[in-house]
């Protein structure tokens, strides 16, 4: 039964680890996240159609499936504006003084003709004055048609009106002009003119009302003579002019421009367009089919667009994460997986807003928790692919959460989702703590505030004072609901899918961890040579660009198996004998082969990752225990027996270092033992000493199955020779301290 168990195992492991690596499923992963993408979009980009008739009764409620024009609403209002549009009227200049000036002119020059009898020229006057007053008329509109300074139909509007206020002279006044004199014409003509001034100031629409103010301003004139008094009243009355006209053409201009300013009454989405039950009338009919919601003519195009659309961001997340291999970085499966799950939680969460918006203001889309996608993905994966990801997020934001039938996208909710979802990867990428969640979680809160004042300020005129506040409020308020489901989220994602963040391994890395305090109390001599491990790993993998915290925590637990039986290992033996003396080499060789093994076991008890626990499995490989080996053998030899073993069975039973940080803790774990068992180590035995340890190791194959490269182990081993002077800077003698025993008493 027991020898079953590891095949069972390890036929699991191979299973697990097919998996995760297989190139079909990695292709179905896509076509997945091709699918997510577009099912989550096809609400927004595909509304949904209905099969009805005119007369029909409806058999369920039909909503609107997002926020549509009402044209009949829309039309109405539009009227309504256009009729509250008052007529526009032309102010016209009109200097009727100088026609009056010149009437007097010709009056003055003809009274001083001693040839003439007043009764003729009171025939000349009847005859010429009504004229003059035409002819200016006929004059100024023909000039300012022919400049073009006013519209021809407000000029004809001008000449009818006119026309119609005309004002007769009566033929008494005509035979009372000729006795007028030469001094009484000139005080004649400086009231006659004021008093023409002083009324065309004015606006006037009725010509026969201004006239009716003439023989008031007449009488309180400097005029003294009765004739000549009642001569001015009549000319004034004459040449006197209505001077503001209707302007049908800017009556109209205005009208239109009324009915163009007329905001379009919406339909608001998740209103009824049609409740169940109600019979289908032409007007209802007529609304679905100008908003594409019927069945009569299916269109097979935007569906299309919509799969080319979801293809075309799935191909440039594959070239990413395909291009991502060639620069050092590779994902399985799981995490693709994993990547897919995060992707459908933030869609799930921009639905969620999507619904709050319906039947509400679209302020209420900056509720959206918009960097939970990309906290995750930094977090749990990687600072690039999370700043992929926030693009693809900020698209995806700016359609689902737009409530606009006639634009595609909507910038605000993209630029607002940009912002924070950057501001919280800058804020989060070296997390240590899981306050570091919260304090990102508070800047996203800053810094979507700041975006959505921006777009507020941006749209000036479209956002009142009390819908900034709120979307000022809801973006602040999802700031904090991203670090809260972050911080619910992560314990299910580093479980479900076995990720070991960088936050749970801080986590690890607490002394207070009940197998660490363990490894102090019972194994303090294996305590220290943990800890002094972690610290040459950790520099070791950072200069190969591999997870020097996971180097460094797997280091203090790699060894957490030799708390079963401590008193076998050295680095555990103070001032005691060494149990081995005493005992056969075969039993030797399965007590120290086994705390590998009871490490895992005690790390699975505990829970602890799975990287962790392949790091305690793995540090040894498969090496070879010289030692026990050759005393077995010189055992054999002493009692002249033919040795019943081979080489293989003083090996470890492995595997051997599946990744680049399980081979750098085991080689950190060899140079520190090796170190530490020598009593006054010099530079040239550290290097000689780590070269050896690294050339061993591959010489006996055990770098085979990671991608450890040969440049890569130079760097480890120039970078553990660093390390190691440094450690143990007090005990390496130096070349001229070896040749100066003097200085070297000074430097200590």
């Amino acid at each position: 039964m027991t020898s079953k168990k590891p095949s069972t195992r390890n036929l699991l492991d191979s299973m697990i680890a097919g998996w995760k690596n297989s190139r079909m499923t990695r292709y179905a992963m896509f076509v997945l996240l091709f699918i997510v993408l577009y099912v989550s979009l096809a609400p927004n980009l595909l509304p949904q159609r209905f099969d009805i008739q005119v007369g029909t009764v409806s058999d369920s409620d039909i909503i609107a499936p997002m926020q549509i024009p009402n044209n009949k609403s829309t039309l109405q209002a539009q009227e309504a504006a256009a009729e509250q549009v008052e007529s526009v009227y032309a102010i016209v200049s009109m200097r009727r003084e100088t026609v009056i000036s010149q009437m007097l002119d010709r009056i003055e020059s003809l009274n001083q003709d001693d040839q003439i009898t007043n009764a003729d020229k009171a025939q000349i006057y009847s005859e010429e004055i009504p004229q003059r007053a035409q002819n200016s008329i006929a004059n100024f509109i023909r000039n300012n048609r022919e400049a073009g300074k006013y519209s021809d139909k407000m000029l004809d509007e001008m000449q009818k009106t006119i026309g119609e206020q005309t004002y007769s002279i009566p033929e008494e006044t005509f035979l009372k002009i000729p006795r007028l004199s030469t001094d009484e014409i000139q005080d004649m003509r400086q009231v006659a003119t004021s008093i023409m001034s002083r009324l065309m100031s004015d606006q006037i629409t009725d010509a026969q009302s201004a006239r009716a103010k003439v023989a008031e301003l007449v009488s309180t004139s400097s005029l003294n003579s009765r004739t000549a008094r009642e001569v001015v009243q009549e000319l004034v009355r004459a040449t006197l002019t209505a001077n503001k006209f209707y302007d049908e053409e800017a009556t109209r201009a205005a009208k239109v421009e009324a009915r163009e300013n007329t905001p379009t009454v919406y339909i608001q989405q998740g209103e009824v367009l049609v409740p169940k039950g109600e019979k289908i009338t032409q007007e209802m009919y007529t609304l679905l089919d100008e908003n594409d919601l019927l069945k009569n003519d299916v269109n097979y195009w935007p569906q299309l667009g919509l799969v080319l659309f979801a293809f075309l961001i799935t191909l440039g997340l594959y070239m990413y994460l395909r291009q991502s291999i060639h620069q050092g970085r590779s994902y399985n499966n799981s995490q693709l997986l994993m990547l897919i799950v995060i992707f459908v939680i933030g869609v799930i969460c921009l639905h969620l807003v999507r619904i709050l918006q319906i039947g509400n203001s679209p302020y209420f889309g900056f509720l959206v928790p918009a960097a939970i996608v990309v906290m995750l993905i930094t977090l749990l994966l990687d600072i690039q692919l999370a700043y992929i990801s926030s693009i693809i997020m900020s698209i995806l934001a700016s359609i689902i959460l737009n409530m606009s039938q006639h634009e595609l996208f909507d910038y605000q909710f993209g630029f607002f989702t940009l912002v924070v979802s950057f501001t919280a990867i800058q804020c989060i990428h070296r997390a240590s703590q899981r306050s570091t969640i919260l304090k990102a979680g508070i800047m996203s809160c800053f810094f979507g505030a700041i975006a959505v004042l921006t777009l507020v300020l941006l749209n000036d005129g479209e956002w009142t004072r009390m819908s900034m506040m709120y979307a000022v409020g809801f973006a602040c308020i999802g700031g904090l609901i991203t670090t809260v489901l972050v911080l619910g989220l992560m314990p299910f994602f580093e479980t479900t899918f076995g990720i070991l963040s960088a936050l749970k391994l801080v986590e690890l890395s607490n002394p207070n961890h009940p197998l660490l305090r363990k490894l102090l109390i019972e194994t303090p001599g294996t305590y220290h040579h943990s800890v002094m491990v972690g610290n040459l790993s950790e520099a070791a993998a950072e200069a190969i660009g591999a997870d020097g915290l996971l180097c460094r925590v797997g280091s203090y637990y790699h060894d957490i198996g030799k708390t079963k039986r401590p008193g076998y290992f050295i680095e555990n033996q103070n001032n005691i004998g060494n149990p081995h003396d005493s005992i056969d080499p075969k039993l030797s060789k399965s007590i120290i082969i086994a705390h590998a093994r009871d490490g895992v076991e005690m790390q699975k008890e505990y829970k602890l990752p799975k990287p962790i626990r392949d790091i305690a499995e793995q540090h040894h490989g498969t090496t070879f225990l010289h030692y026990f080996y050759h005393k077995a053998l010189k055992l054999a030899e002493e009692q002249e027996i033919e040795p019943d073993f081979t080489e293989n069975d003083f090996r470890y039973p492995g595997p051997k270092a599946q990744t680049k940080e399980a081979a750098v803790v085991g080689i950190a774990d060899s140079v520190e033992a090796a170190v530490r068992s020598l009593s006054k180590p010099t530079v040239e035995q550290v290097e000689t000493m780590i070269e050896k340890i690294i050339k061993g190791r591959v010489d006996d194959n055990q770098f085979n199955e990671c991608d450890l490269t040969m440049k890569e182990l130079d760097v480890v081993a120039r970078t553990l020779k660093e390390a190691v002077m440094g450690i143990f800077h007090s005990r390496i003698e130096y070349p001229e301290d070896i040749k100066k025993p003097d200085q070297k008493e000074n430097k200590a």
